[in-house]
């Protein structure tokens, strides 16, 4: 039997993923109320960081810890990746001492042949691809809040960066429309657009894409690795900010989210970020009870 990973929200049917956002919201649901809960009793989680993080290290932590499992957290610095051990090899070895892998790293190849090698479940944290793990969270609080997400509109601001790519496979997979508006120049990939042609818009005016949008969604302006393009990124970027002006055009019942961390004055306002429309706060909480079901579906159920 083929091991089962989640390097992106493809690896699973639209069943599997509307499965895992109720999941994720009885979960939370279960914690709220105090009840101890520990499907993954003696399982540990081998978390390797290649990038920092703060809501994907705490909230995978913490969600083993619930679980009654361990994570370990493993840096470059740390091991023999950081001094130029195969991947392959690495994998191998550590997939033989744990009971799954959470990658966060820059290539997205790299996740990729981790996967290849390894005899566990591997989920993605984050690459320069894709961020499959905080839209997972992001489609439980849209659900939290308004329901079914099926059918509606969803404008992208900014960048077309690795959260704008999860956002696509999103919208092809809950089945909603995504208006992508970034700078001419900073569009999404290519092989990206093709396949999701059927459920994406662009839009070079950002005013045209957020409107009758029931979610506006965001994120910095230079990711990570690219913080040396940020001052030439924010003249470029300046026009797609989300602002007051900009939430006004859209529903009246619309949300904002950001997947953190957000530069206020630059791709979004503090009036924006602080205001009713936005739910950003418990989107980075949704982090981990959304993880908690992909934990659940990975390990408890094998």
């Amino acid at each position: 039997m083929s091991v089962k990973h989640f390097l992106s929200l493809m690896d699973f049917s639209k069943d599997e993923l509307n499965a895992l956002v109720q999941r994720a919201i009885e979960l939370k649901k279960i914690h709220n109320e105090g009840e101890s809960y520990a499907p993954l009793n003696n399982k540990t989680l081998g978390m390797i960081f290649d990038k920092s993080s703060t809501r994907t290290r705490v909230s995978f932590e913490v969600a083993m810890a619930h679980f009654g499992g361990h994570a370990l957290f493993l840096s470059p610095r740390d091991t023999q990746l950081g001094r130029g051990e195969p991947i392959e090899d690495s994998a191998k070895v550590l997939s033989s001492m744990v009971d799954a892998l959470m990658v966060r790293t820059y290539e997205h190849s790299t996740l990729v042949d981790f996967a290849a090698a390894s005899s566990v479940p591997v989920i993605n944290g984050l690459t320069d691809y894709l961020h499959p793990c905080q839209v997972l969270a992001d489609m439980q609080t849209f659900f939290e809040h308004r329901g079914s997400i099926q059918g509606k509109t969803v404008a992208w601001l900014g960048d077309g960066n690795n959260m704008c790519h999860s956002y696509m496979h999103a919208a092809m997979q809950f089945d909603f429309k995504l208006n992508i508006s970034c700078p001419e120049n900073y569009m999404p990939k290519k092989e990206m657009l093709k396949k999701s042609k059927d459920n994406v818009e662009l839009f070079l005016s950002p005013k045209e894409a957020v409107r009758d949008s029931s979610l506006i969604v965001t994120d910095v302006w230079a990711s990570m690795g690219k913080e040396s393009e940020q001052k030439t990124r924010e003249d470029i970027f300046y026009p797609f900010q989300v602002n007051q002006g900009i939430i006004d055009i859209a529903n009246n019942e619309v949300i904002f989210m950001h997947c953190l961390p957000a530069y206020r004055g630059k791709e979004v306002t503090s009036e924006v970020i602080d205001g009713k429309h936005s739910v950003v706060w418990d989107e980075a909480e949704n982090r981990l009870h959304a993880q908690k079901a992909l934990l659940e579906k990975l390990l408890a159920e094998k």
